[in-house]
C-alpha cells in the first residue's frame, strides 16, 4: 500500500496531457480553420471518439486484470446514450433553430412597431 501511494500516476498524466491536447485541437478546428462544416463536424466528432478511447484506457483501467471482467454491459448502455444524445443534439442544432429564428424575427419587428407607435402618440 505503502509502495503505491509513492508511484507517480503517470497513465492519468499522459491521459490528461492528450485529453487537453485533443481539445485545444476540436477548439482549433471548430473556430480557427477554414475546412468546411462537413469537416469539421467529423473531425469533432473523431477527436471525441479518441478522447472517449484515452479516457476508457487511461483513467478508467479498461484493460486491467483483477476482480472481474469489465462491464461491458455498462460500456454498451454508456455507448447507446451518448450516441442518442450526440444525434438529438446534431438533429437540434440542425433543425430545431430553422422556424424560430423566423418567428423571433417577426416578433422583433412587432416590437419595434408597437415602440414606434407608443413613441408616436
Amino acid at each position: 500500500m505503502a509502495e503505491q501511494s509513492k508511484k507517480i500516476p503517470t497513465q492519468h498524466i499522459i491521459g490528461f496531457a492528450l485529453s487537453v491536447i485533443l481539445t485545444i485541437i476540436a477548439a482549433w478546428t471548430a473556430l480557427g480553420s477554414d475546412l468546411s462544416t462537413t469537416w469539421i463536424i467529423t473531425g469533432i466528432m473523431v477527436l471525441a471518439v479518441l478522447q472517449a478511447a484515452i479516457q476508457l484506457f487511461m483513467f478508467m483501467h479498461i484493460t486491467e486484470k483483477g476482480v472481474g471482467n469489465a462491464p461491458w454491459n455498462m460500456i454498451f448502455h454508456g455507448f447507446v446514450i451518448v450516441a442518442i444524445i450526440v444525434a438529438g443534439s446534431l438533429f437540434t442544432m440542425s433543425y430545431g433553430f430553422g422556424h424560430d429564428m423566423n418567428d423571433m424575427d417577426n416578433d422583433n419587428m412587432d416590437m419595434e412597431h408597437m415602440e414606434h407607435m407608443e413613441q408616436d402618440n
